[in-house]
């Protein structure tokens, strides 16, 4: 099930900002070199990615799911000059690939990309986050949440993606073991008087989440 019609989705797309050439590049060699492309985040929502991150000019930002480094360049454009972007992937498989996608955008020296399991990485990073975004494993979802909650400062935002699941979260009758982790994800949010949080249906579902 897709959430919007491949024509509105194209005229989304036309009515934003550009992608800059690296990120055309590495959307191209996504879709050419790595199974499941579309866990890219792609030029909508990497737009919107950037534009989160350029209205709350965040000093650090933690991103749990790195795949092929497009979402980390679209987070990366709101920081700080002296401002930091850690990110986390497990895919070892992917690390060169993203290295050098890395060093060719001019906000390689604030990146720290590191490989490994994030439920290990994560206890090991001494920062208070104003941007997180969460991209991997979805079981986990619940986990990585609870991790970096007293990590992010008052005020700060949690980004959670694919919340709709293609629309699978709606289907009582056929939900398999993923969709249960979602759904349940979901109404752990929505209980959660510690945060403001609202979905916007834009690609899979993307939770915005506001530390109170």
């Amino acid at each position: 099930m897709e959430l919007l019609s491949e024509e509105l989705s194209n005229y989304l797309e036309n009515s934003c900002e550009p992608e800059n050439d690296l990120l055309k590049h590495i959307n191209r060699e996504t879709h050419l070199k790595v199974s499941m492309p579309r866990m890219l985040s792609g030029h909508y929502q990497g737009r919107l990615l950037s534009m989160i991150s350029k209205m709350i000019a965040p000093q650090r930002i933690l991103e749990i799911g790195t795949f092929t480094g497009y979402a980390t360049l679209c987070l990366a454009e709101g920081l700080q000059k002296n401002g930091l972007i850690y990110t986390i992937d497990i895919n070892e498989e992917l690390e060169d690939m993203v290295r050098v996608n890395f060093k060719k955008s001019d906000f390689d020296p604030q990146i720290k990309y590191q490989i490994g399991d994030a439920k290990q990485i994560i206890p090991t990073l001494n920062e208070t986050f104003d941007l997180v975004f969460i991209d991997a494993d979805k079981k986990n979802n619940a986990t990585y949440y609870e991790m970096i909650m007293d990590s992010v400062r008052s005020g700060g935002l949690i980004l959670i993606d694919n919340v709709l699941w293609s629309g699978k979260v709606l289907d009582q009758e056929k939900t398999d073991q993923k969709t249960t982790f979602i759904n349940n994800f979901n109404e752990k949010v929505s209980s959660d008087s510690r945060v403001e949080k609202l979905i916007l249906p834009v690609r899979d579902g993307l939770f915005i989440v506001r530390k109170k």
